[in-house]
Protein backbone atom coordinates (compact mmCIF):
# COMPACT_ATOMS: atom_id res chain seq x y z
CA UNK A 1 0.00 0.00 0.00
CA UNK A 2 2.48 2.31 1.06
CA UNK A 3 4.44 1.63 -2.93
CA UNK A 4 1.00 2.38 -4.18
CA UNK A 5 0.63 5.88 -2.44
CA UNK A 6 4.51 7.12 -3.71
CA UNK A 7 3.39 5.57 -7.11
CA UNK A 8 0.54 8.00 -6.97
CA UNK A 9 2.28 10.89 -5.63
CA UNK A 10 4.96 10.21 -8.23
CA UNK A 11 2.63 10.26 -11.33
CA UNK A 12 0.63 13.17 -10.18
CA UNK A 13 3.36 15.16 -9.68
CA UNK A 14 4.83 14.47 -13.28
CA UNK A 15 1.55 15.16 -14.33
CA UNK A 16 1.29 18.52 -12.76
CA UNK A 17 4.95 19.52 -14.38
CA UNK A 18 3.59 18.33 -17.75
CA UNK A 19 0.35 20.67 -17.23
CA UNK A 20 2.60 23.60 -16.41
CA UNK A 21 4.53 22.95 -19.11
CA UNK A 22 1.81 23.12 -21.63
CA UNK A 23 0.21 26.25 -20.42
CA UNK A 24 3.28 28.17 -20.00
CA UNK A 25 5.11 27.73 -23.28
CA UNK A 26 3.22 24.77 -24.90
CA UNK A 27 4.64 21.51 -26.99
CA UNK A 28 8.33 20.73 -25.20
CA UNK A 29 9.41 19.08 -28.15
CA UNK A 30 8.76 20.50 -31.51
CA UNK A 31 6.89 17.80 -34.10
CA UNK A 32 8.65 16.83 -37.24
CA UNK A 33 9.41 19.21 -39.84
CA UNK A 34 7.37 17.60 -42.76
CA UNK A 35 6.18 19.10 -46.01
CA UNK A 36 2.70 19.27 -44.91
CA UNK A 37 3.57 21.54 -42.08
CA UNK A 38 5.72 24.09 -43.89
CA UNK A 39 2.51 24.60 -46.25
CA UNK A 40 0.02 25.06 -43.59
CA UNK A 41 2.70 27.28 -42.43
CA UNK A 42 3.19 29.33 -45.64
CA UNK A 43 -0.34 29.66 -45.71
CA UNK A 44 -0.96 30.84 -42.20
CA UNK A 45 2.31 33.83 -42.70
CA UNK A 46 0.78 34.80 -46.09
CA UNK A 47 -2.93 35.69 -44.67
CA UNK A 48 -1.65 36.69 -41.29
CA UNK A 49 2.01 37.74 -41.01
CA UNK A 50 2.71 39.27 -44.70
CA UNK A 51 1.04 42.46 -43.70
CA UNK A 52 4.01 43.50 -41.12
CA UNK A 53 7.09 41.04 -41.76
CA UNK A 54 6.32 40.92 -46.02
CA UNK A 55 5.65 38.58 -48.77
CA UNK A 56 9.90 37.66 -48.06
CA UNK A 57 9.99 37.76 -44.07
CA UNK A 58 12.02 41.15 -44.42
CA UNK A 59 10.01 43.04 -41.66
CA UNK A 60 9.16 45.37 -45.26
CA UNK A 61 5.29 44.73 -44.89
CA UNK A 62 2.99 47.77 -45.50
CA UNK A 63 2.01 47.73 -42.38
CA UNK A 64 5.09 47.17 -40.81
CA UNK A 65 6.33 50.20 -42.21
CA UNK A 66 4.51 52.11 -39.66
CA UNK A 67 5.44 49.80 -37.20
CA UNK A 68 7.73 51.34 -34.03
CA UNK A 69 9.97 49.76 -33.48
CA UNK A 70 9.63 47.94 -37.12
CA UNK A 71 9.05 44.36 -37.39
CA UNK A 72 12.00 41.36 -37.19
CA UNK A 73 13.84 40.50 -40.60
CA UNK A 74 13.96 37.09 -41.27
CA UNK A 75 16.24 37.30 -43.71
CA UNK A 76 19.44 37.75 -41.73
CA UNK A 77 20.90 34.56 -40.61
CA UNK A 78 19.46 32.43 -37.37
CA UNK A 79 22.18 33.41 -35.41
CA UNK A 80 21.53 37.44 -35.77
CA UNK A 81 17.81 37.11 -34.83
CA UNK A 82 17.76 39.61 -31.70
CA UNK A 83 15.12 37.49 -29.60
CA UNK A 84 15.32 34.19 -30.43
CA UNK A 85 18.84 33.97 -31.67
CA UNK A 86 16.84 31.01 -34.06
CA UNK A 87 15.94 28.60 -31.68
CA UNK A 88 12.98 27.00 -32.24
CA UNK A 89 11.25 26.59 -28.93
CA UNK A 90 11.67 30.65 -28.61
CA UNK A 91 10.65 31.35 -31.83
CA UNK A 92 7.42 29.05 -30.89
CA UNK A 93 6.95 31.60 -27.70
CA UNK A 94 7.25 34.92 -29.27
CA UNK A 95 4.23 33.88 -31.71
CA UNK A 96 2.60 32.30 -28.82
CA UNK A 97 2.94 35.09 -26.22
CA UNK A 98 4.37 38.38 -28.65
CA UNK A 99 6.47 41.17 -27.80
CA UNK A 100 5.76 43.54 -25.18
CA UNK A 101 5.90 47.45 -26.29
CA UNK A 102 6.28 46.27 -29.88
CA UNK A 103 3.21 45.54 -32.75
CA UNK A 104 3.75 41.58 -32.24
CA UNK A 105 0.80 40.52 -30.73
CA UNK A 106 0.51 36.81 -29.47
CA UNK A 107 -0.72 34.42 -31.87
CA UNK A 108 -2.27 31.68 -29.44
CA UNK A 109 -5.54 31.66 -31.04
CA UNK A 110 -3.67 29.13 -33.36
CA UNK A 111 -3.17 25.02 -32.26
CA UNK A 112 0.50 24.07 -31.23
CA UNK A 113 0.61 22.51 -34.70
CA UNK A 114 -0.13 25.73 -36.45
CA UNK A 115 2.34 27.76 -34.31
CA UNK A 116 5.22 25.36 -34.81
CA UNK A 117 4.30 25.47 -38.34
CA UNK A 118 4.91 28.90 -38.49
CA UNK A 119 8.10 29.13 -36.78
CA UNK A 120 9.45 26.59 -39.31
CA UNK A 121 8.07 28.73 -42.16
CA UNK A 122 9.65 31.86 -40.69
CA UNK A 123 13.20 30.19 -40.24
CA UNK A 124 12.92 28.90 -43.90
CA UNK A 125 13.57 32.88 -44.77
CA UNK A 126 16.70 32.81 -42.82
CA UNK A 127 20.12 33.38 -45.32
CA UNK A 128 22.48 30.99 -44.04
CA UNK A 129 25.24 31.89 -41.67
CA UNK A 130 29.05 32.30 -43.45
CA UNK A 131 31.47 30.28 -42.22
CA UNK A 132 34.09 31.37 -40.58
CA UNK A 133 36.98 32.55 -42.25
CA UNK A 134 39.77 29.66 -42.19
CA UNK A 135 43.04 30.49 -40.47
CA UNK A 136 46.01 30.91 -42.55
CA UNK A 137 48.49 28.06 -41.72
CA UNK A 138 52.03 29.55 -40.88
Amino acid sequence: MKNLSWTLVAVSVLLLIFTIGVALGGQATPPKKTPELLQTGKKLFEVNCTPCHGPKGDGKGPVGAALKPPPNDFTHPLSQWPKTKGVPQKIFEVISKGIPDTGMVKWDQFSEQERWALVYTVMEFATPSKPAPAKKMK
